[in-house]
């Protein structure tokens, strides 16, 4: 499928948003298409490709609430950080389905109707249910029966009205998916960028998702049915080779999306997690990945997941890089003594800068700071720097260098400013600040990634350079790398949809809580497994494709067979926990809002699910928490004490329709709204309905 059919549809996007009668009485011109003229297999590539951009963003911002990496972005720390219900995050998704795929649902749905295209009536009812029910995870209650009627004022839905309503359209997709279309009527090849024209395939992933949206009401035993999932497990994804995605690209000149400005063909994820430079990976993913259930065995995964950077790099006489090693990042702490950020403030993190030439930097310790000195010295030196009162010394090509005065105090002793200056050589990284705190971030690696559309397009970086820069030319020219990316977020990363991986964790979790722990042990294995191979398939493809990033290169398998045997992997049914099995599936799934989902299933690290005991253990609230305001639970056995929704945008909803909002939920305008569980997440009808009084 080739995506240039984007660029057409793109140009006639806002016209599908209006009603105005004129456009659609003057003759259709076809290099100027319109609502009425867009064929349907332009129309479902768009659809498909904006929901992976407005799930993707979703996906970026539940993670990092699921702690799994650090941004220094305000809005994103505030859903990773500080908790402070942060009024520009929540705008994005809901824009981008409702402008841009929400909106061609239904025309998408009726002129297939009209050629009895029943395969993209179908596909209309897929993107139609995954939509809305992505709109009820982030928010709650929803525009939903009025949402796509022409009303500029819809009424709400609750929850259980777009959960139930949802299920009944993949329900339906799937009798329409079984029907035969006419030989005159549109194939669904011409027009599917997920499957291409795979009605098998759609098919399963009609089923995958039955079985991800029945697990969400595992709260409430008036509505979980195990047998259900199970059922449409068997129908689901059975093998890697029935995984849904959407294959993605980095290419040089690509179209700009309408909406958001954003490159068309790469991942989602990218273009909110990895696009910028705002985020880094936290010592809570990196834990999962060295050190799962304390057994000190480091996963095969880890440094596809976790970047890393050159370092001890040296020049050649034309400032090309000569030699260099690669340093893994460091993962930056939120959840324990946070050390750093309680010393620095919550988005104090900074990017490193490439030294051109020796860069000398002050640092002062004066007031409250100077018994940190020593200390910051000490770091230095244990990093190859000389500590010397006076004199610079040389070592290795670094240089330190600690003021003196010619002061001298009452014994005569020499009086030392409290100054501690570090000359960065050439080739370095460093942080371009005097802020003492920050000298040592050069040791967390932003997950940022090149592409051909960004700044290394523009510094005429080789196609297959994927590497971050510290979006730097002089960096780039000289072929220095602050950052290999990572696996799930580079612009050409597969953007999974439904995935027989996610199907194995569901089944595990499913036959867990049924007591067949021998069946969850296998299938919990399966999972892992099938992730391991998922990644070695497309890290063997990018390595033969010639990227030479050393995050896109094969994993060892002997490295793999040995970790599936390791302590890192319970080997009994008898050892299993219910823990075992989400960790492994947050592995697995990653940016991906199921965790976030998973997480609110499980009340988080609140352990009073069940006798499962604490299943996300050394997460929780973190030292620099300010949403007291958000949430009215004091303690993490209050369902309101975490994380639950998101508030409805300001911009958007509760400027323009806030009458219908707050007629559906009492508290839709309120703060705290943040801390109310959506419908699914409550343990009964009664339970959700009093939250909207």
């Amino acid at each position: 499928m080739k995506f240039a059919k984007y660029i057409a549809l793109g140009s006639v996007m806002a016209l599908s948003l209006t009603s105005c009668n004129d456009w659609l009485d003057v003759n259709i011109n076809p290099d100027q298409p319109n609502n009425e003229s867009i064929l349907i297999d332009n129309r479902l590539p768009w659809i498909q490709k904006q929901y992976t951009y407005a799930a993707g963003c979703a996906n970026t911002r539940t993670f990092a609430t699921c702690g799994g990496f650090y941004s220094n972005n305000a809005n994103m720390n505030g859903i990773s950080v500080t908790w402070n219900g942060p009024t520009g995050l929540t705008t994005t998704p809901y824009q981008a389905w409702f402008a841009s795929c929400a909106s061609n649902v239904p025309d998408l749905y009726s002129k297939a109707e009209a050629e009895n295209a029943y395969h993209y009536m179908a596909a209309s009812e897929v993107m139609h249910a995954m939509g809305f029910m992505l709109m009820l995870d982030l928010y709650g209650e929803m525009p939903y029966t009025q949402a796509l009627v022409g009303n500029p004022a819809p009424e709400y839905d609750n929850g259980k009205t777009i959960y139930e309503g949802c299920l009944a359209k993949i329900d339906h997709a799937i009798e329409l998916f079984n029907m035969s279309q006419p030989s005159s009527a549109t194939p669904l090849s011409a027009g599917d960028i997920w499957n291409g024209g795979d009605v098998n395939k759609w098919i399963k992933l009609c089923y995958g998702l039955k079985a991800r949206w029945l697990l969400r009401v595992t709260k409430n035993a008036d509505y979980y049915n195990p047998d259900d999932i199970l059922a449409a497990l068997e129908k689901a994804p059975l093998s890697n080779a029935d995984d849904i995605y959407q294959a993605c690209f980095d290419v040089k000149g690509d179209q700009t999306d309408f909406l958001l400005g954003d490159p068309i063909q790469t991942n989602g994820n990218w273009d909110t997690a990895a696009y910028g430079k705002n985020q880094w990976v936290s010592k809570y993913y990196l834990d999962l990945l060295t050190n799962l259930r304390g057994a000190g065995v480091e996963d095969p995964r880890t440094d596809k997941i976790i970047p890393s950077s050159m370092t001890n790099i040296t020049l050649d006489a034309s400032g090309n890089v000569l030699s260099y090693e690669w340093r893994r990042s460091e993962g930056i702490d939120m959840f324990g003594d946070a050390e750093r950020l309680v010393a620095g403030g919550a988005t104090s993190i900074a990017v490193q800068s490439f030294a051109t030439k020796n860069q000398t930097i002050k640092y002062a310790f004066n007031g409250t700071h100077k018994d940190k000195m020593s200390d910051f010295i000490a770091g230095f030196e244990s990093n190859g720097y000389t500590a010397f009162a006076g004199e610079v010394a040389k070592i290795e090509g670094r240089q330190y260098k600690q003021w003196t005065t010619n002061k001298t105090d009452k014994d005569g002793n020499a009086v030392v400013e409290d100054t501690v200056a570090i000359c960065y050589p050439t080739g370095a990284w460093f942080v371009n600040s005097t802020n003492y705190v920050q000298a040592g971030d050069t040791a967390y690696v932003n997950l940022n990634s090149g592409s051909q559309n960004t700044n290394n397009g523009a510094w005429g970086m080789p196609l297959k350079d994927v590497f971050y820069h510290s979006n730097d030319q002089a960096a780039a020219n000289a072929g220095a790398v602050s950052g290999t990316g990572s696996f799930q977020i580079y612009p050409m990363s597969d953007y999974d949809v439904v995935t027989y991986s996610e199907m194995c964790f569901i089944k595990a979790e499913v036959l867990m809580r049924k007591g067949d722990s021998n069946g969850a042990l296998t299938a919990y294995k399966a999972g892992i497994q099938a992730n391991m191979d998922r990644m070695q398939t497309k890290l063997t493809q990018w390595n033969g494709e010639g990227y030479g990033n050393p995050s896109m290169t094969p994993m060892e398998q002997a490295a793999i067979d040995s970790y599936m045997a390791s302590g890192a992997v319970a080997q009994s049914a008898g050892d299993l926990t219910m823990s075992d099995i989400m960790l492994q599936k947050y592995i697995a799934m990653g940016w991906s809002i199921e965790n976030w989902i998973d997480m609110r299933r499980f009340n988080y690290s609140a352990g009073n699910v069940g006798s499962f005991g604490v299943v996300y253990p050394n997460y929780g609230r973190t030292k620099l928490f300010t949403g007291s305001a958000y949430f009215r639970g004091t303690t993490p056995d209050d369902v309101q004490y975490w994380i639950r929704r998101w508030r409805l945008p300001n911009g958007l909803e509760l400027n323009y329709n806030r009458v219908n909002a707050v007629a559906m939920n009492a508290n839709a305008t309120e703060n705290f709204i943040w801390g109310i569980p959506v419908w699914y997440d409550c343990s009964s009808d009664a339970e959700y309905f009093n939250y909207l009084k």
